[in-house]
């Protein structure tokens, strides 16, 4: 994960009611394996975070632009500005958004890297917590620690995509669910604008899947096996921060046949985006309930339990309150 450049800004809150105030940085952070660690950490962290994601909006209702961020980096990516200048102006603006909703301290972390070919620009909001260590003569010490898991702001910005144009979704940030209006500051400072809906698309994808397995009809065993590509490669990209492409589900899905969970999304139009930002939530509640004996075989989606299937524990049975059409009908025909 080679580091173009970094550096770290104190966004500084004294007692009483003195305003927030930066301590800027005057120069870069040198390379260092701490450093390579934290941004390791920092992934990680913002990887699990709930986040939006969207793109750059050229202006606001108004006809303003919207930020002057882009526009900035754009330069400092160019050429034309330095980074040190670019970072501390970006802190500059975060310290007075913090001042008008928090009283925290905290150090903004900045940082232009890559991973393998893809360039990104990070930045986060680090706080610190009170901890202990044991120092070199084995006696307790108390230590200051960055709070990875708070990190009230941050941001992760796919350069390669925002300057290539070809996607909607190369920028995500932090979506603080305590603090509406600091978050909506953060997204306008960024001048950032939600592209999709990340918990109702994955909903909609998981829709669509189940949908395919039905049509499918496919033997317990294969739909089992398909339902766990499908959580595991979900699960591999929310990990890594990247979206879902519907593509590459599909062959995931069916090595064989690799465009046919893409066919089946497209013929039926749901609607989805070709790139779907993964929602941790949502796919941790999906699995399937499978179970096949004395010639009856039963499946479905766990989210339909406790509306559209019941369990009825001290009878043990099973009440399906609205069953398929094709089942009815073969019921129907068979009374």
């Amino acid at each position: 994960m080679p580091i173009l450049h970094s550096i770290i800004h104190r966004i500084d809150k004294a007692a009483g009611e003195a305003p927030m105030s930066l301590v800027p940085a005057t120069a870069e952070l040198s390379p260092s394996p701490a450093l390579d660690d934290l941004l390791a950490g920092f992934n990680d962290a913002f990887n699990a975070k709930p986040k939006a994601w969207g793109h750059f909006a050229e202006t606001t209702p108004e006809g303003e632009v919207s930020s002057p961020f882009a526009s900035e980096l754009a330069d400092t990516l160019d050429g034309g500005r330095d980074f040190v200048a670019f970072s501390r102006d970006l802190a500059q603006r975060i310290a007075e958004l913090i001042g008008a909703h928090l009283s925290l301290s905290g150090d903004l972390l900045v940082i232009d890297h890559r991973v393998g070919d893809t360039r990104y620009l990070s930045l986060a909001l680090l706080h610190h917590r009170e901890g202990f260590g044991i120092d070199d003569h084995l006696a307790v010490v108390p230590v200051r620690q960055l709070n990875l898991a708070q990190m009230t702001l941050a941001a992760r910005l796919n350069i390669n995509q925002w300057q290539a144009g070809d996607s909607k979704q190369y920028l995500s940030w932090t979506r603080d669910r305590g603090g509406k209006k600091l978050a909506e500051g953060f997204a306008a400072l960024l001048g950032a604008e939600e592209g999709v809906d990340a918990s109702g698309e994955t909903r909609t994808l998981l829709k669509a899947f189940s949908d395919y397995v039905e049509r499918e009809d496919l033997p317990e065993e294969a739909s089992r096996e398909k339902t766990d590509a499908l959580i595991d490669y979900a699960s591999d990209q929310a990990r890594r921060g990247e979206p879902m492409t519907l593509e590459a589900l599909s062959e995931v899905l069916d090595e064989q046949q690799p465009k046919a969970f893409f066919d089946h999304i497209r013929n039926a139009d749901y609607g989805l985006s070709p790139e779907i930002p993964p929602d941790r939530r949502t796919l941790n509640q999906f699995r399937r309930f499978t179970g096949r004996a004395g010639g009856v075989s039963i499946s479905f989606d766990s989210h339909l339990l406790g509306s559209g299937v019941e369990y009825d524990e001290d009878q043990d049975r099973l009440i399906i309150k609205q069953v398929p059409k094709q089942l009815r009908e073969q019921l129907t025909r068979q009374g």
